[in-house]
């Protein structure tokens, strides 16, 4: 194990001599080593000056290697970064890279400044470091020393929303989404939807860091060791298949209960001083957590309440831009079916809705075109999910079709009652179902950023005076002329929060600015092995890397279905490299899908679906 400490006066000959050895690991000779050896001098009197701290083996006490930061705010620069020869390849330079990024954030550096021996540019790009720098930053007007490159990275503390929502720390994160879907009963949601066992599997980014994952399935050991080393995690337990079957759902009971009945795991996460993060709140989470359970929390959960709220607040005026859509209940199908017969005959489209639906289901758009194709309402009313119905005027989207046309507001509300915005994003909506989104720099259009963060912070506020504590969004849609129109409200986490998790978690990590896209289904085309699988993530995230973007596979359960899919996270400092990251996904992901079809899916078992962890008392841990 490697610990950091502060390096000391007295031994700045040796962390000198450290520094060459680790010049000389590259080849060079010794003419060009003793030319170097100047400016590579430590002296005892700039130990502290030059900010430079020192890795050591936690047992032995041997010095490995060594970084500095030097300079003054706004620009730091990494003056040195050097692992001994026989610690290289061992993480020391990764631990110091981060430290050092790290501490030029605590110090309120806005750039940091690498001049990377050519040997090690490589490790820089991998680290995150961007080069060379953009025309106009600081440090991009002077060139780096001969035989050098040049980086830089732009410091970031975890984001203020991200401290505020586990406290800065690690949490426990309860995959309940089956659970959450459940307790509203609504027709709208198939079987597979209200068990979302697949969808649990994003409760390893229901934090930026988490302590311990539990999940109603089993998962693959090696899917979490993948991400937990692409976000370095240390030390998250993993609790699985506690509540397999088909439903998702335990006898008598969700994945909270199941839960419960380990008294010992029990015990053990909640005595673990972690907050429990769940996907949404419950009955059973309100148990196992020893949260007051207050069920009308959640009541505007329901789109037609939703949208009561959003009229409410305009009524209040202060938000010229959002317009709110005309939305009539039809408590019976006949009364559907007449008012989608009237629309569609004045030659208006038409949204139909159900109470409760997840991701689009139940949610359906009826163009006069296609009324006259099904051949009327009734035709297109058997089409849909039972239960009630919400018909809803549709509203026609932008022209130009660059132009976003689905957008979110993430945010939360704390135990106190406080309202914290997380930021805007942008869906990616096909045919009223939901695909996936993206968050990052500048992806919600200027024009629709003030109106969307003033009107989804609003609705917190009356959220948080109804008494609900935890995440929500809010979805709006884009018209034509410049204006936004609320639709729902998910009281719950979400895909774009998912997304939102992991751009706090990178940033901190590589620099602020990443733009991250989670993709929900990449389709494979075939079942795989889970060694295949295995493979094809490896590929997937050298493939990405040579592009200078992060792929994470955040739903992997479902590459083992009969119509197999992945679900995944691309992250990048660019909008044309996360781009290119998800056409090599999914072009990558076919191409496997193809080889493994052979005109038929091949029925694989997989090796990990049941284990002595499933029980739940016992656990692996990511190191």
């Amino acid at each position: 194990m490697v610990k950091l400490r502060a390096a000391r006066p007295g031994e700045a000959g040796e962390l000198g001599a450290l520094v060459l050895r680790s010049k000389a690991y590259w080849g060079y000779d010794a003419e060009f080593l003793a030319s170097c050896a100047p400016e590579l001098r430590i002296r005892d009197a700039e130990v502290a000056e030059r900010r430079i701290v020192v890795a050591e083996d936690a047992r032995e006490g041997r010095v490995l290697g060594l970084a500095s930061l030097e300079g003054g705010p706004p620009v730091a620069r990494l003056g040195l970064l050097f692992v001994e020869p026989e610690a290289i390849g061992r993480g020391v330079g990764r631990r110091l890279y981060r430290d050092a990024l790290r501490r030029a954030a605590g110090l309120g550096f806005r750039r940091l400044l690498i001049d990377s021996d050519p040997h090690a540019a490589g490790f820089y790009r991998a680290m995150g470091a961007l080069g060379p720098p953009r025309p106009g930053s600081a440090g991009a007007e002077e060139e780096p020393p001969a035989g050098l490159v040049r980086f830089e990275a732009v410091p970031a503390p975890l984001a203020a929303w991200a401290r505020a929502w586990t406290g800065g720390g690690r949490a426990v994160h309860v995959g309940n989404v089956g659970e959450f879907n459940a307790q509203f009963g609504d027709a709208s949601l198939d079987p597979g939807q209200r068990a979302a066992r697949h969808y649990a599997c994003l409760a390893a980014f229901y934090s930026p860091s988490p302590g311990a994952l539990v999940l109603p399935g089993a998962v693959p050991p090696e899917w979490i060791r993948r991400v937990g080393r692409l976000l370095e995690w240390e030390g998250v337990e993993v609790y699985d298949g506690l509540a397999q079957g088909g439903s998702g759902l335990p006898a008598g009971g969700g994945l909270s209960d199941a839960v419960r009945a380990r008294p010992a795991l029990a015990g053990r996460l909640g005595g673990a001083g972690l907050p429990l993060v769940p996907w949404g709140l419950t009955a059973g989470f309100a148990r196992l957590s020893g949260r007051p359970w207050r069920p009308r929390e959640l009541r505007y959960e329901s789109k037609s309440a939703a949208h009561g709220l959003f009229a409410r607040i305009l009524a209040g005026g202060g938000h010229p831009r959002i317009l709110l859509p005309g939305q009539w209940p039809a408590p019976t199908r006949r009364a559907a079916a007449r008012q989608l017969a009237a629309r569609a005959g004045a030659g208006e489209s038409t949204v139909l809705k159900s109470e409760h639906g997840v991701g689009g289901s139940g949610t359906t758009v009826v163009s006069p075109e296609r009324f006259r194709a099904a051949g009327g309402a009734r035709a297109v009313l058997r089409t849909l999910p039972r239960g009630p119905l919400l018909v809803e005027e549709y509203v026609a989207g932008p022209a130009d079709p660059r132009e976003p046309r689905d957008l979110t507001y993430d945010g939360f509300v704390d135990g106190a009652g406080r309202v914290h915005e997380v930021g805007g994003a942008v869906m990616d909506v096909a045919g009223g179902g939901y695909r996936g989104a993206t968050v990052g720099p500048g992806v919600v259009p200027a024009w629709a950023r003030m109106p969307l963060l003033a009107f989804g912070e609003a609705v917190g506020r009356e959220l948080s005076a109804a008494g609900y504590r935890g995440w929500f969004d809010v979805d709006f849609v884009a018209d034509g002329s410049g204006r936004l129109a609320p639709t729902e409200t998910n009281l719950r986490l979400t895909g774009p929060s998912i997304a939102f998790m992991v751009a706090a978690r990178l940033d901190a990590l590589r620099g602020a600015g990443h733009f991250v896209r989670i993709a929900d289904r990449v389709e494979l085309g075939a079942r795989l092995p889970d060694a295949a699988l295995d493979e094809l993530c490896e590929v997937l995230e050298r493939g990405c890397a040579e592009l200078g973007a992060v792929f994470l596979p955040a739903i992997p359960t479902a590459a083992f279905d009969p119509a197999p899919w992945l679900g995944v996270l691309v992250a990048a400092h660019s909008g044309e490299a996360l781009d290119a990251a998800e056409a090599l996904v999914r072009a990558e992901a076919l191409a496997v899908g193809a080889a493994f079809s052979g005109g038929q899916r091949a029925e694989v078992p997989s090796r990990w679906p049941a284990s002595s962890k499933s029980k739940g008392e016992g656990g692996f841990r990511v190191t």
